[in-house]
């Protein structure tokens, strides 16, 4: 049988500690080779600024493979509706039979700020104190929940583009208004970069010494950044995949075709720091920065842990999709 989950099941069930600690474990399996996560092709239409990834993973222990088919769509923005929209297909790897069909927003979400918990525990100085948010969405206040267990924050600064919604997420979290990004930037020990960017709102010459950056908010597309190149190379470099950050990532493909790094600039990923074959911090002042694209492998974390919450609460609709 198959198990339908829609958005409103997966709210029911999804919880940032569990997925936390799964998308931790998923990247450890990837660096110790019982997982993998291949860069996801991307298909343009001609003539149409839309883009579509197929987000694809596999793991032993987990006993799934995995394709997120995401749909990124710029338009969508002028019909009131979300730029991005996905949905996660998952087959058991015994025996091929397709366990689950999921809706991918929420679980998008609610990874990403996981897997920017995960970086941060590692990257992160230990004393730090101060968060602070470039963008004040959905994304921000998941993020906050994810972060609050592992720092010990005594002050959240906020700068949005648009100055009603740091305001609001400000009146619902206790956060304070910046007037600028690079107030943000120079004041913040841990900053989460959460903006549909397509240029940079992000400089390098703002980075005080020892802070670590969680760059996520730009779209997979190659073209598309939120942090200069200053900003690159004064950091130690940390991706989620090195084979995705090749194919799509703009924060490090712009800098690499602008000569102002090297490859092994960003040759490190956050599952070989995880399970210590890379080092993580190395002293107080090293400016760290976790260049967070989203992969599959966090997709099909989280499926797993869903999968088996709906069956044991009898969450979801199951068909027989071979009938």
């Amino acid at each position: 049988m198959t198990l339908i989950l829609t958005r409103s099941d997966v709210l029911a069930m999804i919880a940032l500690p569990e997925v936390t600690a799964a998308v931790r474990r998923a990247h450890a399996d990837l660096a110790r080779g019982v997982a993998v996560s291949p860069a996801p092709p991307a298909m343009r239409l001609p003539g149409s600024e839309s883009s579509f990834l197929a987000m694809v993973a596999a793991s032993r222990p987990a006993g799934l493979a995995a394709v997120k088919l995401l749909a990124d769509i710029p338009g969508n923005r002028d019909r009131g509706l979300p730029p991005q929209r996905s949905t996660i297909l998952a087959v058991a790897t015994d025996d091929g039979s397709c366990e689950a069909l999921i809706d991918g927003g929420a679980v998008t979400r609610v990874r990403t700020a996981a897997a920017s918990a995960v970086a941060t525990a590692e990257l992160a100085r230990p004393d730090s104190r101060v968060l602070g948010f470039i963008g004040a969405g959905a994304l921000a206040h998941t993020h906050l929940e994810a972060l609050r267990p592992i720092l010990d924050i005594d002050r959240v600064l906020v700068w949005s583009r648009t100055e009603a919604t740091a305001r609001k997420f400000a009146e619902s979290t206790g956060a304070e208004v910046a007037n600028s990004a690079e107030d943000v930037v120079r004041a913040a020990d841990v900053l989460c970069t959460l903006t549909p960017a397509k240029e940079p709102v992000v400089r390098g010459a703002w980075f005080p010494p020892g802070l670590h950056v969680n760059a996520v908010g730009a779209p997979p597309r190659p073209d598309h950044r939120e942090i200069d190149t200053e900003g690159i190379r004064r950091a130690r470099v940390v991706v989620d995949s090195r084979l995705t950050a090749l194919h799509e990532s703009g924060d490090v493909l712009i800098p690499l075709g602008e000569g102002a790094i090297e490859a092994d600039h960003f040759g490190d990923e956050i599952g070989e720091v995880v399970v210590g074959a890379k080092p993580g911090r190395s002293t107080p002042e090293q400016i760290t920065l976790y260049n967070s694209l989203g992969i599959g492998l966090q997709d099909l974390a989280a499926a797993r842990l869903l999968i088996d919450a709906a069956r044991r609460r009898g969450i979801g609709t199951e068909i027989e999709m071979a009938s």
